[in-house]
């Protein structure tokens, strides 16, 4: 099954680029991709961009309307993915615990909808 872990940071506090400590977070992904590369559950994943760059679109009554920024204000805003093909829940929390940004924010593991096609 596969499992999308939901990567929540504040960008308060983030490890700055320039730091130490980000060349040891960066490190910490390195290892986590590479255990997911030789376990064969790694399927996508990628950082994005900070919510101030997000449009936020909804369509009622056949209108499109589209507005700057993300959908609600929160103190952790979502700042990457990865999609896992795990065998169970359990797996993909052991997964998750691997990303770095878990130790500082939140990983929230959800299983991916599969529909008939």
């Amino acid at each position: 099954m596969k499992y999308m872990a939901l990567i929540y940071t504040d960008p308060a506090t983030m490890t700055p680029p320039e730091s130490p400590e980000f060349g040891k977070m960066m490190a910490g992904y390195r290892i986590a991709n590479e255990t997911y590369q030789r376990d064969g559950v790694y399927v996508t994943g990628d950082a994005l961009q900070p919510s101030s760059t997000a449009t936020t679109v909804r369509v009622r009554n056949g209108k499109t309307e589209s507005m700057d920024g993300p959908f609600a204000e929160t103190k952790e805003q979502l700042g990457g993915f990865y999609i896992l093909d795990c065998a169970n829940l359990d797996d993909a929390i052991r997964y998750a615990a691997l990303i770095p940004g878990a130790a500082s924010g939140a990983v929230e593991v959800r299983p991916i909808m599969v529909f008939d096609r």
